[in-house]
């Protein structure tokens, strides 16, 4: 972004920026923040992660939004030098099965009755899920392959991190319906009478998370390895930042040590909804972007500063708290 527009490359007046005689700025991807080489795992976590490795249970996260438990899966498959994570979106609409394959029902009956020929073979209407995709990548190329997108055909057998995300968002049934089925890493598919199972010694990494909306049943907590990754301190913001941003130099140390100093005193007020590590990141973009610091705020960056807190705050009463409370 070019720091002479700073927040006024729109003027809603109705001036363009060549009316202006400006530019529009090329915009710049902060592809670091989401590289899993720059992630961050404290001491605990790591050990977390060894322990269900070594065990070979799934790793079930919980923390704050925004505290990395998602990024986490991304992480361990780059250290392992495995491909990126298979991921799975739970929803409240999900049963066990769409952990492993869709069935398209409709699409099923709809062709049959156009092609008047209701022996059509249910196994083209088959789709697999990441830990469906997962099991049959333990498998041999040979067995996995007819069953596997075109991407992925040829990689068996191979190891695999599966994602399970926000898996307090599915039913609560769901946990307690895969129990065997995690245990085993195996699924059956009624509509074709197959079933497949992982190779032990490619047995799939299992990562779930989770943002406490609701308690997991306790069955399917007793077969998981549990860490509730805790939101960072000021030296650990401080790494992170470090290790996932390329700060340019005129954006020195003790300005990020008085945004971080910033940033913990505005989570210490009665915030609705309190930013998490990712919205600190995008705030520290944008401090620096604009050369702000916090404790020596120059010419209009008082404004800046007030007009940043709309990255931090999600709902309109927390914005205003932030503006009535002196904050900038």
């Amino acid at each position: 972004m070019n720091h002479n527009l700073g927040f006024h490359i729109y003027a809603g007046d109705g001036t363009t920026l060549r009316a202006r005689g400006l530019e529009l700025p090329v915009y710049q991807r902060g592809d670091s923040i989401l590289d899993p080489s720059h992630y961050l795992a404290a001491k605990p976590l790591r050990d977390a992660v060894n322990v269900a490795l070594t065990l070979g249970q799934p790793l079930l996260l919980t923390g704050e939004p925004g505290t990395g438990k998602t990024q986490l899966a991304g992480s361990v498959a780059f250290e392992l030098g495995l491909s990126a994570p298979l991921i799975f979106h739970a929803k409240t609409s999900s049963v066990a099965r769409d952990l492993f394959y869709r069935y398209d029902t409709l699409r099923h009956f709809h062709d049959s009755q156009v092609r008047k020929d209701p022996t059509i073979a249910p196994e083209s209407y088959i789709t697999y899920e990441a830990l469906g995709l997962a099991i049959l990548l333990s498998l041999p190329a040979e067995q996995a392959d007819p069953f596997l997108p075109a991407a992925l055909q040829g990689k068996g057998p191979n190891r695999s991190v599966v994602l399970i995300d926000e898996i307090d968002k599915a039913p609560r049934d769901l946990p307690n319906d895969v129990l065997n089925e995690i245990e085993t890493l195996s699924f059956t598919i009624p509509e074709t009478g197959q079933r497949f199972e992982a190779v032990p010694e490619y047995r799939p990494i299992i990562i779930l998370t989770s943002n406490s909306e609701k308690n997991l049943p306790d069955a399917f907590l007793r077969r998981c390895i549990f860490y509730h990754i805790p939101f960072p301190g000021r030296d650990q913001l401080l790494e992170i930042v470090q290790r996932r941003l390329r700060i340019d130099p005129s954006f020195t140390r003790e300005m990020l040590e008085n945004a971080i100093q910033h940033f913990e005193w505005i989570r210490s007020l009665p915030l609705r909804k309190r930013p998490a590590t990712a919205e600190f990141l995008q705030w520290i973009r944008i401090l620096e972007d604009m050369r702000i610091d916090v404790k020596n705020l120059g010419p209009q960056q008082t404004e800046a500063l007030a007009l940043s807190y709309s990255v931090l705050a999600k709902m309109r009463e927390d914005l205003q708290l932030l503006h009535s409370s002196g904050a900038a």
